[in-house]
């Protein structure tokens, strides 16, 4: 259960109090307590695995880093996405970066994962309106338990990946589910079907 916890709190100050701690994120000045399971974390695992290797095969200067915030528009958000690519060519403009891994550029992360726990109205509704107003190129809403709304994921509920594609200003998305090719815009020889994710959740 995600639990939120009653103090507000400025970006800069959660920062200071929270930054390092990997289970918070701040939303309108709200600490929220990200409780990740152990399923999340394999899926998470299994996914930043597959990536590391497209980035491998893709030769590009891209990495995932190991901690990292995103702060969205605005003084009372950051986000911390359970992977994120970055292009380490583009960092040079970022303000904060030498200091600390902070992204304020939508310019410096080539793809955004969140792994969708019972949270799942941060990850389908407020993170894809900051994630596009940020320009961030491409996010992976993995909801390997179908536990979006029939709204995001239709009815009956099954397990689903939501990739969003930035054209223009605006998110075009795509959804994949069992028996589905994954379909990234950054990675286009990524060799991964949606099954693959799903099933990194289960133990055998």
């Amino acid at each position: 259960m995600i639990q939120i916890l009653p103090k507000s709190l400025t970006f800069d100050e959660f920062v200071a109090e929270y930054g390092d701690h990997p289970r918070y994120e701040l939303i309108d000045g709200e600490l929220v307590d990200k409780e990740p399971t152990g399923s999340h974390e394999q899926v998470t695992g299994f996914i930043n695995m597959q990536l590391n290797l497209a980035i491998a095969h893709l030769k590009q200067p891209y990495f995932i880093p190991m901690r990292c915030l995103i702060k969205p528009l605005g003084q009372s958000s950051a986000f911390k996405p359970d992977v994120i690519v970055l292009d380490r060519f583009a960092l040079r403009d970022e303000p904060l970066w030498q200091r600390e891994p902070i992204i304020t550029l939508g310019t410096s992360v080539k793809l955004v994962v969140e792994v969708v726990s019972t949270n799942w109205q941060n990850d389908y509704a407020r993170k894809v309106d900051d994630y596009q107003a940020l320009g961030i190129q491409e996010y992976w809403i993995v909801d390997y338990l179908g536990l979006g709304g029939t709204f995001f994921i239709g009815s009956p509920k099954q397990p689903t990946i939501t990739i969003c594609d930035l054209k223009g200003e605006t998110y075009e998305m795509r959804q994949f589910r069992r028996g589905d090719y994954v379909v990234s815009p950054t990675f286009p020889d990524l060799e991964l079907d949606a099954d693959q994710i799903f099933k990194a959740g289960v133990l055998d």
